[in-house]
């Protein structure tokens, strides 16, 4: 017995010759399961609003931070506190330190929505030159070597353009006397700031006091 489809399953059978042809013209490429994507990647702003940076003025000395933001380093406004009347020498020490204490802190809510991070750690203290290091020499409590190439980078380059340098674009810096090594001059370039993951401070090591 032969079997006749009917007009309604001919149609049927005719049109999907054409839905496929349509969905090719279109550049969709059916599928037997259904495919999610899931939402579109978030862009990193790396720029934050006035409203944003107006929480982080505080009274003090005006100064700018180095945090990572992508795959490089962008400066952020902050301040550290110096009781009036301090010697420049140990004044500087003190905005170091301010500095190092603010790299090492969680970005807030705002930057960290913009894409902002660190990876300075806590617990980090800075000093002064010895009697034999260069008088703008700055010692760390952690070995600059033992630091991680973007951490180091963040420290170089927000020392090189403070108060706590002497403004030239790098910065002397050591670890504890104890260590042995020697201090070294690090410079903060435009390579560094680019890639601070990949691209270490250049540096020389210092001879003379």
């Amino acid at each position: 017995m032969t079997v006749r489809p009917t007009a309604r399953a001919v149609g049927r059978l005719l049109a999907l010759p054409a839905l496929a042809a349509a969905l090719a013209g279109c550049g969709i490429r059916s599928t037997e399961v259904p495919t999610d994507f899931g939402p579109a990647p978030s862009r990193v702003r790396c720029a934050l609003s006035e409203p944003d940076v107006a929480p982080q003025s505080a009274p003090g000395v005006p100064v700018q931070v180095f945090l990572l933001c992508g795959s490089s380093l962008v400066a952020v406004d902050r301040s550290v506190r110096v009781p009036e009347g301090t010697a420049d020498s140990q004044r500087r020490v003190l905005i170091a330190q301010g500095l190092l204490d603010q790299l090492a802190q969680t970005p807030s809510s705002a930057e960290k929505a913009a894409g902002y991070t660190t990876n300075v750690r806590g617990g980090m203290s800075v000093q002064g030159p010895t009697p034999k290091d260069p008088d703008d020499a700055l010692r760390l409590s952690t070995p600059p070597g033992e630091l991680t190439s973007s951490a180091l980078a963040q420290l170089v380059c927000t020392f090189s353009d403070s108060a706590a340098a002497e403004g030239d674009g790098s910065v002397i810096l050591g670890g504890p006397i104890r260590d042995g090594e020697p201090l070294r001059r690090y410079a903060c370039t435009d390579e560094v700031r680019a890639r601070p993951g990949l691209k270490e401070p250049p540096s020389s090591e210092v001879t003379g006091g």
